[in-house]
Parts: C-alpha cells; structure tokens; sequence
C-alpha cells in the first residue's frame, strides 16, 4: 500500500477507491489513514451477517460514521442466501478456515465488480484492520479478483501502525455499536 500512495503523491491526483467496509468501527481507522490520498466510496456488503437486524445495526452505524467523515457510502440490501450458498458443506469449518476464505471472496468479489462497473480506480477492505483476520489470505484473495475483473487491488495490513487501537479511539470518539464478533452466525456461537 505504502509503495501505492508514495505513487499517488507523485502523480498529485487522487484515484477512486471502493472500499468494502464490514463495520463502522473497522472503517473508521482505515479511512483516516488513506482518505488523503483516494476520493474514497465505503462499501458495505456483508451478506455473512447473522440477522438483518444486526446488519441494519451495522448498517447504520456505517451510514452515520460517513455522514461525520463526509465520505460516500453505498449500502447494499441485506441477503443472507448468499452467504450460506456460498459457504455451503463449510458449516463446521473451525473460524478463520476454509468457510472464512469463501466469505471473503464472496465480499471482495461483489466490491471488485462493483467498483469495476461504477468506474473505480481500486477498492480493497477493511476487514485486514482486525487481529482476528489474515492479511495475508485477504490481500492474496484480492490480487486474485484484481486479475479477474481487472479492477486494481489495494493491498493492506491496516491493523500495523497502531490501526486496530486508533478503530477503538474513534469508536469511542464517534460513539460506535462496536460489536463483539465477526457478524455470522458461526463466529457468534464461538463466543
């Protein structure tokens, strides 16, 4: 990301990003550390979530952060079908495995398409922002779906530098719903 930016700073011109957001909290940290140098769109798809009404919880803690931070947001209407089709026969999979690999894929993809479609320049995610989450996996997953599409990938770590502890000081200075799992119904059971 870093190399990405120092490019961006050359060139004095802020590219378009998409930027898959899974909650308020998660977004808040990685927006205040790149929306110097992108126009920046949050995107909040996250058909994983384990009741439309947690998701529209979510949702609009999402919607308020940007109106504060006065960044666009698009939020996509709630479908819990596509989650469970896409993980389908995964059910048991311990959390962070093979089923947390096809949610990912299942959200950048649908940002990548999006973000392609509305004439983005990148999008990336913010899901790399928690401890719980691989980067590396997540960075691997979207390079792929960078080659596919053909919309650019930004990679990130947005937890390094601090990142996850800045998300918990704006979720206090914002007053955000900072939930205590990932959002499906496996990784609630686990707690």
């Amino acid at each position: 990301m870093e190399k990405i930016i120092s490019e961006i700073k050359k060139a004095g011109a802020k590219p378009a990003l998409l930027m898959h957001s899974c909650c308020a909290p998660c977004s808040s940290a990685c927006l205040t550390r790149v929306k110097d140098f992108f126009d920046i769109t949050v995107y909040y798809y996250n058909p994983n979530i384990d009741s439309a009404e947690e998701f529209n919880k979510r949702a609009e803690e999402q919607t308020r952060l940007c109106a504060a931070l006065n960044v666009k947001a698009i939020i996509e209407d709630y479908n819990s079908d596509e989650f469970f089709n896409a993980v389908k026969g995964l059910e048991k999979e311990p959390e962070g495995g093979s089923r947390c690999e096809k949610c990912f894929y299942l959200r950048l993809k649908k940002t990548a398409i999006k973000a392609k479609a509305e004439g983005f320049d990148f999008f990336t995610t913010t899901l790399t922002l928690s401890p719980l989450k691989n980067a590396a996996l997540l960075n691997e997953i979207g390079g792929n779906i960078a080659g596919e599409t053909g919309i650019k990938w930004l990679p990130s770590d947005f937890k390094k530098r601090g990142g996850y502890q800045k998300s918990i000081e704006l979720s206090k200075t914002y007053d955000l719903y900072r939930q205590n799992y990932c959002g499906c119904v496996f990784s609630k059971n686990k707690f």
